[in-house]
Formats: structure tokens, C-alpha cells, sequence
């Protein structure tokens, strides 16, 4: 297991929530949700994230179907890891991402959470399942999870 903070993405089409793990990739904590923009402005603060953290790469989900097929979601979800990949000087990578916002939800009702108040938190939870997930693969395998994203331009 390779030691160093990663930061976690959930990209969705209005909010973005992100979480981050600590160096060992033990624990991973959910640190906030940004809106989407128009001009993708919050991605400018995920590279201040990155910085801030002295992050070695990010984790994106990448929302597959449950046969494994990629639509919409996953195409938007590539072009946005493709975007954090241009503003970054580390990995991006792409894993998974199937049930993580259910995971989220379900994780919010058994902390006692009400699911009108899921809305500010759940990007951010699903964003901390994701980065979970991957680490999780990474201490199986032995090798960085997922797809690394190529820089566009």
C-alpha cells in the first residue's frame, strides 16, 4: 500500500462532494461539497484541495450501469476526472462508483439522519465511499486502483 493523502471525488451533475484520507489510507473523512459551475470554476479549488492536502492522486467515481455499461453519467464523469486531471500535477484515477450514493444514503438513515437532510452531505459521503472503496482494492491488490486518467491537450 503506497503511503499518501488521496483525495476523493463524487461527481455529480449539480454538486460535487469530495472526502480525503489520512497518509496511511486508514481512515477516510468526508471534507466538503462544492456546486458545479458552469465554467467547472470549482475545480480550481479541488487543485487547491489537492495542494492543501499534499494529496499523491485523486480517486473519481465513475457511475456504471449495473451490467458494467457506461452512459451518460459515466461519459460526464470521465470529461470531469479529464478536467481535474489538466488542473493537477498527480494521478487522477477513475474507479467504480455503483451503489456508492446508495451506500451514502443508506449510511445517513443508520446514523439517524432524516433523508430531507441527506441533500448537503450525501455528495460528500458517496465521495468518502468511493475513496474507501478504492483503497480497500488497492490493500487486495497491491496496485493503484482503477483507470489512470490521461491529461487531454
Amino acid at each position: 500500500m503506497r503511503t499518501g493523502t488521496r483525495l476523493g471525488v463524487d461527481a455529480g451533475g449539480v454538486r460535487v462532494g469530495l472526502a480525503r484520507s489520512d497518509a496511511g489510507g486508514v481512515l477516510v473523512l468526508p471534507i466538503a461539497t462544492l456546486t458545479r459551475r458552469a465554467a467547472g470554476q470549482e475545480i480550481a479549488k479541488i487543485a487547491r484541495m489537492v495542494e492543501e492536502y499534499a494529496a499523491i492522486e485523486v480517486v473519481v467515481g465513475l457511475p456504471l450501469g449495473m451490467s458494467g455499461e457506461e452512459g451518460a453519467s459515466a461519459a460526464n464523469a470521465r470529461r470531469y476526472a479529464g478536467a481535474i486531471a489538466a488542473a493537477v500535477d498527480v494521478p487522477v484515477r477513475l474507479v467504480d462508483e455503483r451503489l456508492s450514493s446508495v451506500s451514502a444514503h443508506q449510511l445517513l438513515q443508520d446514523a439517524g439522519r432524516r433523508e430531507r437532510h441527506h441533500r448537503p452531505v450525501v455528495d460528500q459521503v458517496a465521495a468518502t465511499v468511493i475513496l474507501e472503496q478504492a483503497l480497500e482494492q488497492e490493500r487486495r491488490t497491491g496496485e493503484p486502483p482503477g483507470e489512470l486518467v490521461k491529461e487531454h491537450g
